[in-house]
């Protein structure tokens, strides 16, 4: 049976496949860049990202020899920082362990900071032509349907079955297209819940489809749910001025933000935690709304506050006061959105 999926898949895919600008390049910089900013992301978000991004950092020493903030910068609003962080380390490390270039090997791909079996496998096929999988989710499904895979794909001893047939399937000839034309098979016809099998190429391969439950897979671990954390997000004004913070918490690491207090306090409560830590004596104003920002793990549910200190302040340790032209040059989360608009409007 699987000698016959990649002509079927491969046809297919010459007269339906989605017009993407990393699409039909051998250029393994390009491709890493498009994959990791493909993690967890739509590909419609990631179009302008891709384009910007290259034309800062145009190749690998490029990206390699700019600043960490640079980089976090062009990121600004794509989310996952720590791709960003990946990959830039992962240019450093190409420009000093492969003498500047990107290896062609799995094994060695998975060398570099960030790349993991997925990315490793789309690199290698799609860049330099070794026919080896590369499963992300849409691939998940499309193989748990095709091969009728009904255990939990969280289990190891299973994912490792899945990952194997999904190998199987890779040919010798176009692996790069072949992974590609999976990608987009469960993007547009293997979707989650109802698949269109009517229009997929595969539908007489497929052992869901001929047994009739392919909306039933693949079986996934369960997920917890993610946890709602209450903020009172502090905008600090000292004139034309206001107080931000970069992070160095692993989440949103090196990203600035405004000041926060966990928890839902009193308008008193608030101003006494500002000034324990800020040292700085605020007086608050106003409420300012409120936002919410959804992360994978964490909800973030909070309240907009804006506060005054004096015009000749100085920042905390941790801190800047920052005008709005110098707040235009940090990379602020999205999760800021809404506090940013809040200041703008001041």
């Amino acid at each position: 049976m699987a000698d016959c999926i990649a002509p079927l898949l491969l046809a297919w895919y010459d007269q339906h496949a989605r017009t993407l600008p990393w699409r039909g390049i051998h250029d393994p910089y390009r491709t890493w860049v498009s994959e990791t900013m493909l993690q967890q992301t739509r590909v419609e978000t990631v179009l302008g990202y891709y384009e910007r991004f290259l034309n800062r950092f145009p190749t690998i020493a490029a990206l390699a020899d700019a600043p960490e903030d640079d980089v976090l910068k062009m990121w600004e609003g794509l989310g996952y920082y720590s791709r960003a962080r990946h990959l830039h380390q992962g240019a450093k490390q190409v420009i000093a362990q492969f003498g500047g270039e990107i290896p062609a090997t799995v094994e060695a791909l998975r060398t570099l900071s960030g790349v993991g079996p997925y990315t490793a496998g789309a690199i290698a096929s799609i860049a330099f032509d070794q026919p080896v999988p590369a499963v992300d989710g849409n691939v998940i499904r499309v193989v748990s349907r095709l091969r009728g895979i009904r255990e939990n794909v969280g289990i190891p001893s299973v994912r490792r079955a899945l990952e194997a047939a999904a190998a199987s399937l890779v040919p010798d000839e176009r692996p790069g297209d072949f992974n590609q034309a999976l990608m987009d098979l469960g993007a547009t016809i293997c979707l989650p819940g109802t698949p269109s099998c009517e229009r997929c190429p595969l539908r007489a391969e497929c052992d869901a489809c001929l047994a009739g439950d392919a909306e039933d897979l693949p079986v996934l671990p369960r997920k917890n749910p993610p946890r709602v954390l209450d903020y009172a997000v502090c905008l600090i004004f000292s004139g034309d001025r206001v107080l931000m913070r970069q992070r160095t918490e692993a989440m949103l690491h090196g990203l600035w933000v405004f000041p926060m207090v966990e928890g839902t306090p009193t308008l008193r409560q608030l101003s006494d935690a500002v000034r324990k830590l800020t040292k700085l004596p605020v007086t608050l104003l106003r409420g300012a709304g409120e936002a919410r920002h959804v992360f994978t793990h964490q909800i973030w549910q909070m309240q907009l506050f804006t506060m005054a200190a004096p015009k000749d302040a100085k920042a905390p340790d941790t801190y800047r006061f920052v005008t709005l032209e110098e707040m235009d040059a940090l990379t602020i989360p999205t999760a800021m959105k809404a506090a940013v608009r809040v200041v703008r409007e001041k």
